[in-house]
């Protein structure tokens, strides 16, 4: 993320706020993409994350796989500095490093890399710069490679927006009850107009999911698909081997989430503290 898509430190204060509501079923949502890795859990391999935010899907991976590296890059400084703290635990396999989303001199970064992640970035991007990132994943990636994206998408029709901004609201709303017990984070998001779905933002540029899966195989991707979609958030992707030996099971997946988003409240609240 960074301030070229029109998103702000204030926007990464206000997304660490309501973090726990405005993903919809957000450990399900992470979890999926852990479960689509192509790799056994002690099989040695480096992830490039594109916007890591907090950093809790880099730590869900490092928990999951224990002989994985992160590669985590972020243009916010605030969520960096957070990514770091939350990353520390892990030593030399995480690494959190800034980039700017639209430039093109951090591409190299995914050269020989073996997955290449990102959630609640990409849909930043316009459709051409989407085109040139999947192309450029797949030439740089390793023979083994995956990219693997969880993210917003665009309805192409009327009956679609409504579906999504409706259950986006509903999901929310009932995470905030089960969360705080009330629904003052829900009514927080509500002031924010956060639901995309909603209230549309020219700064973000989801594109439609049969669009980008057509991108990703003309970009060389096999077995190209969406794996997950609730409330206008998919996860898909594309893998440059039709085979591989991915062993992640999704209970496990959820327990490493889990265990990454208790370990981020811990940071949340040192935050807090100073």
């Amino acid at each position: 993320m960074s301030e070229q898509t029109g998103w702000s430190e204030q926007d990464s204060a206000t997304y660490r706020a309501l973090a726990e509501i405005a993903v919809p079923m957000r450990r399900e949502f992470l979890a999926s993409l852990l479960c689509l890795l192509p790799f056994g859990k002690d099989e040695t391999f480096r992830i490039v994350e594109l916007g890591c935010g907090e950093g809790v899907l880099a730590r869900a991976a490092l928990t999951a796989f224990p002989k994985a590296s992160v590669l985590a890059l972020d243009g916010s400084e605030s969520m960096r500095a957070h990514a770091a703290a939350l990353l520390e635990p892990f030593g030399r396999r995480a690494a959190v490093e800034p980039f700017t989303l639209e430039a093109r001199d951090w591409f190299n970064r995914m050269d020989g890399a073996d997955c290449v992640i990102s959630s609640l970035v990409v849909h930043h991007l316009t459709a051409d710069s989407k085109r040139q990132l999947f192309r450029e994943a797949h030439n740089r990636l390793s023979e083994r490679g995956a990219l693997l994206l969880a993210d917003l998408v665009l309805p192409q029709r009327a009956e679609g927006w409504r579906l999504y901004a409706d259950a986006y609201d509903a999901i929310s709303k009932r995470q905030s009850i089960e969360r705080a017990g009330d629904t003052a984070l829900f009514d927080r998001l509500v002031a924010e107009r956060w639901n995309y779905y909603r209230h549309p933002d020219a700064s973000e540029t989801p594109s439609p999911l049969s669009h980008q899966l057509e991108w990703l195989s003309d970009a060389g991707f096999d077995a190209v698909d969406c794996f997950w979609l609730q409330a206008g958030h998919a996860v898909y992707g594309g893998y440059k081997a039709i085979c591989g030996i991915g062993a992640l099971i999704l209970p496990d997946a959820l327990a490493a989430v889990d265990a990454a988003l208790a370990a981020n409240a811990g940071v949340s609240d040192w935050h807090t503290r100073i």
